[in-house]
C-alpha cells in the first residue's frame, strides 16, 4: 500500500524526520539482512495531523512555557494534563483505514507497538526510556489505542524534563510509531558492543533473562551478565543473576509476570552468547560506532529488536584503533578548560605543537603532528611514547604529580598492562639526537638566566612586546576592506611560530626561576617536614602577567570608586547592562576610560582563551563587569588586593629568613643559608615568568582573531556566512577552501558544527585520561575510607580558611562576594581576577603547577585541587573549612 502515514519496515525512505531514530535504525538493520521482526511504521505526519485535527499544538506549547526541568511535581502535572488531551482526541478516518490495512498485511498477529521520536537514538543523545512501549497488542481496537498512547508518551514527565535539560525545543520533536510482530522470546536482553562501564571497545557485554526483555529493561529482574573478549572470541566473565521474575505474553493480550527460581539456570547457552556477540560486531560495522542492542531468542533464532548508539561512552579520536594501546591525557584539564573547542581553535593548538616540533628538528603540520589528538571536540595529549620508554615511565608520574595528581593511581594500574608495555621501549638514535639538539641550547639559556637573573624578566617582556608588535604590523594591511581572506589565513598560520619563539626566549627564563624551587622544596621538607615554607617564598611573586592583570583590574575599580557618579552607576547596574553600555561607549566617563585602559592591555584575554574561537573580554566584557561588581564590594582596605599582594611579599621574605635561620643551625649551615638565599633570589626574580609564554600566545591569538572577525564581517555582508564568528567553526583546510572560492553550502556546514559544539557543552563528565581501547578514567582524588563530611584533594596552596561556598560553573554569570570560597571545575587565567575576592579555592582538576594553583599561592589563598565532583558534592551556601596544607575540605554547616 502507498500512504504518507504508513511505511513498510524495510523502506528505503526511513529518515529521522519521518520515522524517528528507533525506526530508522530498525529499517537499516532490516535492509542489511539482519533478523528483524516484520512490521510497519506510522510516520510523523500522522502525529502532526493528529495534533492539528485535535488543536493540541498551541495548548501544549502554552502549557510548557514556564515549565522547570528541576521540578518533578510540575513536570508530572503537565504530563498528566497533556496525555489526557491525547486520550480525548479522535483519529482521522484516513489513518484508521490505513492502519487496519497495514495490520492485515501482517495477518493481524500480536504486535509490539513502540515509540520512535525524531530526537531519539542519536549519536550524541539516546533519549533511551523516554517514551513508552506496548507489548502483545491483539486486535484493531487495541492497536489504535496503543498508537495514540505512544504519541502521548512523547509527553511523559521524564521526556519533557530530559528535553528541557538538554536544550531540545519541544516544538522541534515529533513521534513515529513502530508496529512489529511479537517475538515470543524464551530469552531476551541487551547487548553492548563495548563495555558501558569501562568504555573498553574490546569487550562485548550481554545481559540476559528468561522471557520478554521488558523484565530487564523495566528493572524488574537481576539478569545474567556475560562479558566477551571480542578479539579472542571467548567468554571471559559469566555471572548468573537471580532472574526471579519472568514476563510472558498473555493469550488475551498484554503481558503477565510470573515469579520464577532460575538463579542456577543460564538464560542463554554459550554457543548463542558467542553468536550474539559476533552479530553485535556486524551491527557495529553497519553503524560505525558502539551499539546498545535489544535482542530476543525464540525458536532457535536470534532477533534484533532495536539498536542505538551507546551515548555514555566518551568518543575516541577518528581512526584510532584499540591496538597498539595508546594513552591520552586531557590537555584541557591542564589549561583549566573542560568545554569543547571550536574547530579552528583545535587546529590552532595543533599548529602550535607542529611548530613546537620544529625545535626538535621535525617538520609537520597541524594534521601530521602526532601529539595532540581530538576526541569529543576536545584536545588530548598522546603520552604513549613517554610511558613506553624506561626513562619516560620513571618521570611521567613526577610530571602528573604536578599537573593532575588524580591520574597517578590510573598510571599505577596500567603498569602491569602487557598491551601497553610501560617502560619496555628504547630510545632511537634519531630521537636522542633531536632531544640533545633541543636540550643543549635550552640548558645554555637557562644557565645564562640563572647566572644573571637581575633585569632578565624586563628584557624578556620587552622582547616579547617587540615580537607582538611585529605580528600586529603584519595584520595592519589586512584591516577593513583591504584585507583578503587568504591574507588573514596566512596571518593565522603565524601561530605556528608561537612555540619556536616562546619556548627558548621566554620559557627558558621561567625555568631558571622554577628549577631552584625544587631545591627549596627539598630543603624545606628536610628541615620542617613539609614544603610549605618553600611555597611561602612564591607569595606576592613579581613579573607574573596574570597577577599584574588582576591588580590592574583592581586599579580600575579604584579609579571608578574615586568618582561617586561612576561608582553609583556601576554598583547599581547588572553586569550585562554595564557590558552593553561599555561597548556603546555610554558608561560614565571615569568608568569608560578606566575600563578602556584595562582592555587596551588585557582585552585579548577571556574565558577558555586557548581556544581562538572563544570570545575575548573586549568583545563580551560581561565577566569583567561581574568582577568589578565584586571588587567594588570590598570596603576593608586590609582585604584590598594590592594590600594582600604586598603582604605576600612580606610573608615571602619572612619565609626566606626563617628557612635560612633553620639551615644555619645544621651542619655547614652558613653554606646552606647562602644556597637558600641564592635560590630564593632566582625564584623571586624569574619564576613569575611562568605565565608569560601563554600570555605571549594569547596576545598572538588576539591579533589573529581580530583579523579573522573582520574577514567574517565581509563574508556576512556577501551572505556567505550568517555570523562574523562562523569562520571559527571551520577547520583550517576548509578555511583554505573558502578562501579559494569553494561554493559549498558553508552555512549548513557551520550550523551543524555549532549544533555539535552545543551538544558537547552538555557533556557532564570528561575523563582525565583514556586509552585507545576506549577505557576512560574520570575520578578525582578520593579518600580510601568513607568520607562523611570530609572531602579530599591535593593541597597546592598552604593555609586554613573557613567560609561559605560559592559553586561557580560560569564566571560570567556569578558575582562572588568577598570572603566566599570559590568551588569550580577548573580555572584558566581569565578566572583569576576572582581570586582577589575569594577566601579559598577548591577545584576538581589541576595540580601544583597549573594556573589556579600558582596564582592562589601568590595571593596566599588556601587551595585544594583534584577534589572528586566538588561542584556537585559541595553546595552554594555551605560553610566549609579548606586546609590547603593537608588537602582536606570539611563541611561545617549545611546551606
Amino acid at each position: 500500500m502507498k500512504s504518507p502515514m504508513i511505511l513498510p519496515l524495510n523502506t528505503k525512505n526511513a529518515r529521522l524526520d519521518n520515522v524517528g531514530g528507533k525506526a530508522a535504525n530498525l529499517s537499516r538493520l532490516a535492509r542489511a539482512g539482519f533478523s528483524v521482526p516484520d512490521g510497519f511504521f506510522v510516520t510523523t505526519q500522522a502525529y502532526h495531523d493528529y495534533l492539528q485535527a485535535n488543536h493540541l499544538e498551541d495548548r501544549i506549547q502554552s502549557r510548557l512555557e514556564d515549565i522547570r526541568a528541576d521540578n518533578p511535581t510540575s513536570l508530572q502535572k503537565a504530563s498528566d494534563e497533556i496525555r489526557g488531551w491525547f486520550s480525548e482526541g479522535d483519529l482521522s478516518f484516513e489513518l484508521v483505514t490505513d492502519l487496519k490495512q497495514a495490520y492485515s498485511g501482517i495477518k493481524e498477529a500480536p504486535v509490539a507497538v513502540r515509540s520512535s521520536a525524531t530526537a531519539e537514538d542519536l549519536p550524541e543523545m539516546s533519549f533511551a526510556g523516554q517514551q513508552d512501549t506496548y507489548l502483545n497488542i491483539i486486535g484493531e481496537g487495541a492497536l489504535l489505542k496503543a498508537v495514540v498512547d505512544c504519541w502521548s508518551s512523547l509527553w511523559t514527565a521524564r521526556a519533557i524534563g530530559y528535553r528541557a535539560r538538554n536544550g531540545i525545543d519541544h516544538a522541534d520533536v515529533a513521534l513515529s510509531v513502530v508496529v512489529q510482530e511479537m517475538v515470543q522470546a524464551s530469552a531476551s536482553g541487551v547487548l553492548f558492543t563495548a563495555n558501558p562501564l569501562t568504555g573498553a571497545r574490546t569487550e562485548t557485554v550481554i545481559d540476559a533473562t528468561f522471557g520478554l526483555g521488558e523484565a530487564l529493561v523495566g528493572g524488574y529482574v537481576e539478569p545474567d551478565h556475560y562479558i566477551i573478549d571480542i578479539e579472542g572470541g571467548e567468554i571471559t566473565s559469566k555471572t548468573l543473576g537471580s532472574k526471579a521474575l519472568t514476563i510472558q505474553a498473555n493469550a488475551e493480550g498484554g503481558v503477565i509476570k510470573i515469579e520464577s527460581n532460575a538463579a542456577d539456570k543460564q538464560a542463554l547457552p554459550d554457543e548463542q552468547i558467542l553468536a550474539l556477540a559476533e552479530l553485535g560486531q556486524k551491527v557495529v560495522e553497519i553503524y560505525g560506532s558502539p551499539q546498545d542492542i535489544e535482542w530476543a531468542w525464540a525458536d532457535e533464532r536470534l532477533y534484533l529488536l532495536q539498536s542505538r548508539p551507546i551515548t555514555s561512552l566518551f568518543p575516541l579520536p577518528d581512526g584510532m584503533s584499540p591496538e597498539p594501546l595508546r594513552v591520552m591525557f586531557s590537555f584541557g584539564s591542564v589549561q583549566g578548560i573542560l568545554e569543547p573547542m571550536t574547530p579552528l581553535g583545535q587546529d590552532a593548538i595543533r599548529l602550535i605543537f607542529a611548530g613546537g616540533g620544529s625545535l626538535f628538528g621535525l617538520n609537520s603540520t597541524q594534521e601530521t603532528q602526532g601529539f595532540i589528538k581530538i576526541a569529543g571536540e576536545r584536545l588530548w595529549g598522546d603520552i604513549t611514547p613517554a610511558i613506553r620508554h624506561p626513562f619516560g615511565w620513571k618521570i611521567t608520574p613526577n610530571f602528573f604529580s604536578m599537573i593532575d595528581p588524580s591520574i597517578l593511581p590510573v598510571l599505577n594500574s596500567l603498569s602491569n598492562d602487557q598491551n601497553l608495555g610501560a617502560g619496555t621501549g628504547h630510545l632511537r638514535r634519531s630521537t636522542l639526537r633531536r632531544l640533545v639538539g633541543f636540550a643543549l641550547p635550552m640548558i645554555k639559556r637557562v644557565l645564562n638566566y640563572a647566572r644573571f637573573p637581575e633585569g632578565k624578566a624586563d628584557q624578556i617582556h620587552q622582547n616579547s612586546q617587540a615580537e607582538i608588535a611585529r605580528l600586529r604590523a603584519q595584520s595592519e594591511p589586512l584591516s577593513g576592506s583591504n584585507g583578503t581572506l587568504e591574507g588573514r589565513i596566512a596571518l593565522y598560520r603565524q601561530i605556528y611560530n608561537a612555540f619556536p619563539y616562546a619556548v627558548p626566549n621566554i620559557a627558558s627564563g621561567a625555568a631558571a626561576g622554577l628549577i631552584p624551587m625544587i631545591l627549596l622544596n627539598k630543603i624545606s621538607t628536610h628541615l620542617t617536614g613539609s614544603g610549605d615554607l618553600a611555597l611561602e617564598i612564591t607569595r606576592g611573586l613579581p613579573n607574573n602577567v596574570t597577577t599584574e592583570m588582576d591588580l590592574a583590574l583592581w586599579g580600575t575599580a579604584q579609579a571608578i570608586r574615586s568618582d561617586s557618579n561612576a561608582l553609583h552607576f556601576m554598583q547599581n547596574s547588572p553586569a550585562h547592562v554595564l557590558a552593553r553600555e561599555y561597548m556603546e561607549g555610554q558608561l560614565p566617563e571615569t568608568a569608560q576610560v578606566a575600563i578602556s585602559s584595562f582592555m587596551e592591555r588585557f582585552g585579548m584575554r577571556g574565558i577558555g582563551e586557548i581556544d581562538i574561537g572563544r570570545p575575548r573580554w573586549r568583545e563580551h566584557p560581561t565577566h569583567i563587569m561581574q568582577v568589578l561588581h565584586s571588587y567594588l564590594q570590598i570596603e576593608d582596605q586590609f582585604l584590598a588586593p594590592d594590600a594582600v599582594f604586598q603582604r605576600g611579599e612580606v610573608v615571602a621574605n619572612k619565609a626566606i629568613a626563617e628557612l635560612e635561620g633553620l639551615a644555619r643551625k645544621t651542619y655547614a649551615g652558613a653554606l646552606k643559608a647562602k644556597l637558600i638565599r641564592a635560590a630564593a633570589w632566582r625564584v623571586r626574580s624569574l619564576a613569575g615568568l611562568r605565565e608569560s609564554p601563554k600570555f605571549h600566545i594569547i596576545r598572538m591569538m588576539g591579533i589573529i582573531r581580530g583579523a579573522l572577525l573582520e574577514g567574517g564581517q565581509t563574508l556576512v555582508a556577501s551572505r556567505v556566512l550568517e555570523r562574523e564568528d562562523d569562520l571559527f567553526y571551520l577547520y583550517l583546510s576548509e578555511l583554505d577552501a573558502l578562501g579559494k572560492g569553494d561554493d559549498r553550502d558553508w552555512q549548513a556546514l557551520i550550523a551543524g558544527r555549532r549544533a555539535s559544539y552545543e551538544r558537547e557543552m552538555l557533556r557532564g563528565q570528561i575523563p582525565r585520561l583514556f586509552l585507545s581501547d576506549g577505557r576512560a578514567f574520570y575520578d578525582g582524588i578520593k579518600s580510601p575510607e568513607a568520607e562523611g563530611d570530609t572531602l579530599h584533594g591535593s593541597p597546592v596552596s598552604p593555609g586554613v580558611v573557613e567560609g561559605y561556598v560559592r559553586v561557580v560553573l560560569d564566571p560570567q554569570k556569578t558575582n562572588l562576594t568577598p570572603g566566599e570560597i570559590l568551588v569550580c571545575p577548573g580555572t584558566d587565567p581569565a578566572w583569576t581576577p576572582l581570586f582577589l575576592v575569594a577566601a579559598g579555592l577548591v577545584m576538581e582538576i589541576g595540580g601544583m603547577v597549573t594556573h589556579g594553583a600558582i596564582v592562589a599561592r601568590e595571593y596566599g589563598i588556601p587551595a585544594i585541587v583534584g577534589v572528586h565532583q566538588a561542584t556537585t558534592r559541595l553546595k552554594t551556601g555551605q560553610r566549609i573549612q579548606v586546609n590547603g596544607s593537608t588537602g582536606e575540605v570539611i563541611i561545617l554547616e549545611e546551606s
